[in-house]
């Protein structure tokens, strides 16, 4: 009989917040599986709902062109026009990204500003390196949002220097994950307070610790830091020593799913970003701070006058649970859905449900070019397994599947039609979409684009495509892994 064994995980699995699960086909114990299933009524994930993107898109045709933040003020719609037909003609032609800004305005309540430079940070010691300076240079404060925060090398190096900076005069102020940060021991959070640093726990394990109402199904997936107001960093990088090894180098902790002995880097992306935007991001940080009613922050020069700095349109996408439109999974269905020439994606946990596979497909068969890289390592099988079985359909629609295997996969990005493209938190998986909070930095910019596809190239390059002919020769044991994990898609 087939059994599902789950226990503790380390804090490095982004997705199912805080129980790993790996698919066993065995005959030991079913009593097993019940308790995988009670577990996951317990956390609740399968009661939420999707939007239908298709009724939001529709509602969005009846707007006002989207409008436009600079650094200085709202700019007037005609304005707003010409920038976006500048942004339009930059490329080939297409309406694609107007279709799309109008979209995403009419559900969120950020606004798309220009004026901002924007800086790729591929993997961890790139994106560490680019933090550290900026933290060094921080004057008035640094605002830190993460799901993971562990008490290793890397976590220590932060640690130190956010003391540093709190004993100059800066003030710090730390959101992590209350079961995101479950293994860390309480004595390195202690010496954070101890020392004038505030630091929140979102929704900590004990629901005593509480300071408002508790759920055990409602993470914070959000990866932020934010220096003085003035640069910001966000993408899928938490703050673990999983992290920290280059590509070419050996990580220093194994995963332990396809080779229980040799460890594997982690690849991941993150962005800088200097501008307008910023202010953006500090909002939805500080949204965070008060409504999981942390203490009372000190004054600080938290949205400072922001100068232009580069030429991107950025726009910061934040999601809740509880939001009707679940701004995250918009962003992603309506982009594939507008996409009109290429589409590549990179994505950690893909267990995409119904309406993306259908825009996937769609997109494929109106003759964009869909390529998507996921991986072929994981930290959980199940997931792995649950993404899988959507593998034959794809590539029957045409849509290219590849898998990275001698990496573990973790980033979130996707690039479309060489001027749209996004880094951020979110995986696409049902929990991701419908009970994280989440954050994904949209930006339109030609050259920012060159280096996305770029950067998806050296991963294709990197991956090995999955082919259906191929495909369709899987063992049958492979089979039912796929069909017994999509069962639980709800709860990944």
């Amino acid at each position: 009989m087939n059994s599902c064994r789950f226990r503790n995980t380390t804090p490095n699995r982004d997705g199912l917040n805080g129980i790993r699960m790996d698919i066993a086909m065995t005959t030991n114990n079913p009593f097993r599986l019940f308790l995988l299933s009670v577990s996951m009524l317990i956390l609740g994930g399968g009661c939420a709902t999707l939007p239908k993107v298709s009724d939001v898109i529709e509602e969005a045709r009846t707007r006002e062109p989207p409008q436009i933040l600079s650094a200085k003020r709202l700019l007037s719609p005609e304005k707003s026009k010409v920038l976006m037909e500048r942004l339009k003609h930059s490329v080939a032609p297409t309406d694609m990204m107007e279709r799309y800004v109008a979209v995403i305005e009419s559900v969120s309540g950020s606004a798309l500003t220009s004026g901002n430079k924007v800086t790729l940070l591929i993997d961890g010691p790139a994106t560490y390196a680019a933090m550290f300076k900026a933290m060094e240079n921080a004057r008035d404060h640094i605002n830190l949002e993460t799901f993971i925060i562990e008490d290793d090398e890397t976590g220590r190096r932060f640690s130190d220097l956010l003391l540093k900076k709190q004993a100059e005069g800066v003030q710090v102020n730390l959101i992590y994950d209350g079961r995101g940060g479950f293994r860390t021991p309480a004595p390195f959070f202690q010496r954070l307070r101890d020392a004038g640093i505030q630091v929140l726990a979102f929704n900590p394990v004990n629901p005593l610790k509480a300071r408002k109402s508790w759920s055990v199904a409602h993470p914070d997936h959000r990866k932020i830091l934010i220096v003085d107001g003035k640069v910001i960093f966000t993408g899928g990088i938490n703050i673990s020593e999983v992290y920290s090894s280059s590509l070419s180098g050996r990580s220093r902790r194994s995963v332990g799913i396809q080779d229980k002995k040799a460890p594997i880097p982690w690849r991941d992306t993150d962005v800088q970003i200097e501008g307008p935007a910023v202010a953006e991001f500090q909002k939805l940080f500080l949204e965070t701070w008060q409504t999981q009613k942390g203490p009372k922050l000190s004054e600080r020069n938290y949205f400072p006058d922001l100068k232009a700095e580069g030429n991107a349109l950025v726009r910061a996408v934040g999601s809740s649970p509880g939001e009707s439109n679940r701004l995250t999974f918009v962003l992603y269905v309506t982009a594939i859905t507008f996409a009109e020439r290429s589409l590549h994606l990179t994505n950690a946990y893909f267990v995409p449900d119904e309406e993306t596979v259908e825009a996937l497909r769609d997109a494929a068969r109106r003759g964009v070019d869909v390529k998507l890289v996921l991986p072929g390592n994981t930290d959980t099988s199940l997931t792995l397994n649950a993404g899988r079985y959507h593998y034959s359909e794809l590539l029957k629609s045409g849509v290219k599947i590849y898998e990275r295997r001698d990496v573990l996969l973790h980033a979130k990005t996707a690039v479309i039609d060489n001027a749209w493209s996004t880094v951020g938190s979110t995986n696409m998986d049902f929990w991701s979409f419908s009970s994280n909070d989440e954050v994904n930095a949209v930006i339109l910019n030609k050259e920012f684009a060159a280096e996305m596809e770029k950067m998806f190239a050296g991963d294709l390059a990197k991956s090995h495509e999955i082919r259906l002919e191929e495909w369709k020769k899987r063992p049958v044991l492979d089979r039912i892994k796929e069909w017994f994990a999509h069962q639980f898609k709800r709860w990944l």
